[in-house]
């Protein structure tokens, strides 16, 4: 299986560009991810494994296909709470758990303030839900700890990424998954993706920099 998807659906690719735009308010944004998400959750979810079941349908017994998998979303705080919904839409049976983690404006490192994780087995399909993938540090931070409690089967969803955080997510977790929407230039001296959106947590719950 590739370990790096960028999904092309043109529905996805419009509503990151409305996501890029400085003049989207907070309202717009927060819609706009809901539906970018939806879009990488079908994506991401192509390959999940099925299993039969009988079914009684109003004229008569059939076979039909569910899903077999067991499933964990683990939105990463703040940000990654805009891409739950859309998942949670699709896969109401996924158990969830949050991850809350900063990243220290000096040295851009990661630190993790919160853990709340569910049971977890080798099995559980896993996907990590974060909007953007800048430096890679964060995210290979909690791809570890998930690791820790028991998962393997991991995957990390975004709207944007940078070619420093998908070497950094796969130089430390090889086997992990990315599906991303756009792959950007780089990362700016502050670890903000460019030409980006932005800060995706700030932009959805009101609290924006000034950027030049």
């Amino acid at each position: 299986m590739p370990r790096l998807h960028q999904v092309q659906h043109p529905i996805l690719l419009d509503r990151i560009t409305r996501l890029r735009d400085r003049t989207t308010d907070q309202r717009l944004f927060v819609h706009l991810l809901e539906e970018a998400a939806f879009v990488l959750a079908v994506e991401a979810t192509r390959d999940l494994a099925l299993q039969p079941v009988p079914v009684v349908t109003p004229l008569e017994e059939a076979q039909g296909p569910i899903l077999a998998d067991s499933i964990a979303l683990v939105p990463i705080l703040r940000a990654g709470l805009g891409m739950l919904r859309p998942f949670r839409a699709l896969l109401p049976q996924a158990a969830v758990s949050f991850v809350g983690a900063l990243r220290e404006e000096e040295t851009l490192e990661p630190s993790i303030y919160l853990d709340r994780i569910t049971p977890i087995t080798r099995d559980t399909c896993v996907f990590l839900l974060d909007p953007m993938l800048a430096t890679g540090g964060t995210a290979a931070a909690v791809l570890t700890l998930l690791r820790k409690r028991g998962a393997s089967r991991l995957r990390l969803v975004c709207c944007l990424a940078s070619p420093e955080g998908i070497r950094q997510v796969h130089e430390t977790h090889p086997d992990a998954v990315i599906y991303a929407g756009a792959i950007d230039r780089q990362i700016d001296r502050h670890g903000f993706i460019l030409p980006g959106l932005g800060d995706a947590g700030d932009r959805q719950f009101g609290a924006c920099p000034t950027f030049p």
